[in-house]
């Protein structure tokens, strides 16, 4: 029989109501009964059992992802995964929705999430822009018991909320490794383009793939980040005026996980397969892109994987388990025509 928490009361020397705000990370506890409480689990080997205490306590899981609500293919990837998890988790205790924000607007994200009551959510997976206010109101959720998750971009400066994504550094790097290779030491100019720079993926990726091209690939020179804001007007617009300005490019980043615009943009100027072009994610239009010899090459993580990696972080911070490190390390994948 595994030890109960009425053991464990009986090991610690206290009572099984101080037990339960231990186990819980419940204030008005003394660091005396706390201490008599964990050195009393090692002792005896109690494991809790998250399952039967919710069951016990008829209680729910309930956690929000919160997204850009400007965003194409990919994002709508995601919202899939969350709607299949949605589903595949309603009778596991667990519910689970998302909403949309203007990302831009970092006042307004710090607003929204300083609105959210314990009683409301128990964890938060947040897709939003770099920012002191954002950062700021995601701490804040912290301490309210609110567990946060740094979902696919992070916020600087947070080390206390977890983070679902790749090594963006790393991201970043193999754009560049990739980049140099496929233009075959062709001296030229590398357009770079991304949706915002504001945003922790973008400037980690922009950095490994300088760090890359700056080291390995001297021939190449990496030209300014290219902001589209997922604006097909604006994009349009620039992606022209730095091609009638630079025609000696070879090679083409889109370091955001949206390609679509900015290469249908590029393309309307100049032939992409004449050019090495690298991008982020899977999607329809990077795969039909890959297909025709537009694309050389997407770096992708696994939408599903990085959902459902986020869901059982929550919970485990949710049950004060640690989660499983080694389960939630997200991939990062080379796709090429011939492996799709």
């Amino acid at each position: 029989m595994r030890p109960t928490a009425k053991d464990l009361a009986e090991a610690a020397g206290v009572s099984l109501a101080t037990v339960d705000r231990v186990l819980n990370a419940r204030p008005n506890v003394s660091k005396k009964a706390a201490k008599s409480v964990n050195e009393a689990i090692e002792r005896i080997g109690f494991v809790r059992n998250p399952a039967a205490v919710s069951l016990a306590r008829n209680k729910n899981y309930r956690f929000r992802f919160v997204f850009p609500n400007s965003g194409d293919l990919y994002l709508r990837e995601l919202i899939e995964r969350v709607e299949e998890s949605k589903h595949a988790l309603k009778g596991d205790l667990t519910e689970i929705d998302y909403v949309r924000l203007s990302v831009d607007d970092a006042h307004g994200v710090a607003k929204y999430l300083a609105g959210i009551g314990e009683d409301e959510v128990d964890g938060i997976a947040l897709m939003a822009p770099e920012s002191p206010q954002v950062r700021d109101a995601a701490a804040r959720l912290l301490r309210t018991n609110i567990k946060v998750v740094q979902f696919l971009s992070g916020q600087e400066k947070l080390p206390e909320a977890d983070f679902v994504g790749v090594d963006n550094f790393a991201a970043g790097a193999t754009a560049g490794k990739l980049v140099g290779r496929f233009t075959c030491r062709t001296p030229g100019k590398v357009m770079v383009v991304a949706e915002t720079m504001q945003s922790m993926d973008s400037i980690q990726r922009r950095n490994g793939f300088d760090t890359v091209i700056n080291e390995r690939f001297p021939h190449l020179r990496p030209l300014p980040s290219i902001e589209t804001h997922a604006d097909e007007w604006r994009t349009n617009e620039i992606i022209g005026r730095v091609l009638a300005t630079n025609t000696d490019i070879v090679a083409v980043y889109v370091l955001s996980s949206e390609a679509r615009i900015p290469l249908t943009a590029i393309g309307a100027n100049i032939d992409l397969a004449n050019l090495a072009v690298i991008v982020h994610e899977r999607t329809p239009f990077s795969e039909e892109a890959l297909r025709n010899d537009l694309v050389d090459a997407v770096i992708a993580q696994d939408p599903g994987h990085a959902v459902r990696s986020a869901i059982r972080i929550m919970r485990a911070r949710a049950d004060a388990r640690e989660p499983l490190a080694a389960q939630e390390r997200i991939r990062i994948e080379i796709l090429l025509r011939e492996n799709l």
